[in-house]
């Protein structure tokens, strides 16, 4: 059930065993999200080849992936590629592409396995309901077509409605509400907005309430907030911005500086350059534009010098550099990085082999489960993962 990278990764390992597998897609195309993912570059997986630091970048599922990415993880997924003639690069912040930077490359691979394998593909073949028979199960199709199964995977990606989990609902199986993963913030005004495109490099956030504070860059946008060091935030911070509305305070450490040594590169500035205007004393790793809006913003004006500075002045500048309050006051999707947090719980799941604990031959694999990483090709690597074992243990167990 799923014609994405868990759904054909999957029936592809389950039907190298010479099992018949149908492939159940229902819309009218398969592997959408794999083709405009990442820009149409499709950021396969992530160069993090330690299973226990590559599953550290997974907010919810980390726990369950460690002991699977010792049998399937980065270095799997890379030769399973370039063996089916699709090699990958690797980019400096670890992102791995195909060499070709064309996703198609990547969904043809997967579609020339299957049929090399004899899986059988059918689109708008949607799931409205699956029941448990003592032979294996039923499957119900929305156009009514009813197929018996010995064995069901599930890998329809991940679903953001609650209603749309009824397919399986008296299985017995959890679902953690899904909520949305890894976006962007709402914040400023036409001030803020007019600086979109400018980037701080090393910057320091915290929701308001909260302990935990994520580092990066941070990008100015035409509404408000991205880059690496949001997305991490929305990511780890998903359930507890949703619970806030996704209106909240957000603060920031802008310069990678302790109060002390913020107020001492100031009082040197002061001494050495005393009749410098305040705007042209410009600090590393802060665009100048965005120190501009910054001054103006705690009134110090273009014509203030620095042996002007006061100590309100030196004391409102500390402050909005070392933790910068910005209004969050919604958000929006990253691109075209679609992510679920929630589904089907891990814990009714046998862990070894992604089988259901309720309903014995019933496999899970994807986005469809309690499992989502950060940004950079770690939902796609959870997708191969889940879906290598649920393909080959679901055929396993038929032997």
């Amino acid at each position: 059930m799923g014609g994405g990278a868990a759904g054909f990764f999957a029936a592809i390992h389950a039907a190298e065993t010479g099992r018949k597998v149908w492939l159940l897609e229902k819309s009218a195309r398969t592997l959408s999200k794999v083709i405009i993912s990442g820009g149409g570059r499709c950021n396969v997986t992530h160069d993090c080849r330690s299973p226990a630091a590559l599953a550290a970048c997974y907010p919810r599922g980390g726990a369950f992936l460690k002991p699977r990415f010792k049998r399937w993880g980065v270095e799997e997924t890379i030769h399973w590629f370039e063996s089916r003639g699709v090699p990958l690069k690797t980019e400096s912040d670890g992102r791995m592409f195909p060499q070709s930077d064309q996703s198609e490359h990547i969904a043809m691979a997967l579609e020339n396995a299957a049929r090399a394998n004899g899986v059988s593909v059918r689109t708008k073949h949607g799931v409205a309901k699956i029941e448990k028979t003592a032979k294996g199960f039923t499957v119900h199709l929305d156009n009514e077509q009813v197929i018996n199964a010995a064995r069901v995977i599930v890998a329809p990606g991940g679903l953001p409605k609650l209603s749309q989990y009824a397919f399986l609902e008296l299985s017995g199986h959890a679902i953690v509400p899904p909520l949305p993963s890894i976006f962007t913030f709402h914040t400023g005004g036409p001030a803020l907005h007019a600086l979109s495109g400018l980037s701080l490099s090393e910057v320091t956030l915290r929701a308001e309430g909260q302990k935990q504070t994520f580092g990066g860059p941070m990008l100015i946008t035409h509404w408000g907030l991205s880059g690496p060091a949001v997305l991490r935030c929305s990511a780890w911070m998903a359930r507890e911005l949703a619970a806030s509305g996704y209106r909240f305070n957000l603060y920031a450490r802008l310069l990678p500086l302790s109060e002390v040594e913020f107020r001492d590169w100031l009082e040197l500035a002061i001494r050495e350059h005393p009749k410098r205007r305040c705007h042209n004393q410009v600090p590393h790793g802060i665009p100048a534009r965005f120190w501009a809006y910054l001054l103006e913003g705690i009134e110090i004006s273009e014509t203030i010098t620095l042996a002007e500075l006061g100590k309100k002045h030196k004391n409102r500048l500390v402050e909005t550099v070392l933790n910068h309050r910005f209004a969050v006051e919604g958000k929006s999707a990253f691109k075209e990085e679609f992510v679920t947090a929630g589904g089907f719980a891990l814990d009714d799941l046998q862990p070894g082999t992604m089988e259901s604990r309720h309903w014995p031959g019933l496999y899970f694999a994807g986005e469809v489960l309690d499992i989502d990483g950060i940004t950079g090709g770690f939902n796609f690597q959870a997708a191969w993962t889940t879906a290598y074992f649920a393909g080959t243990e679901a055929a396993a167990s038929l032997l």
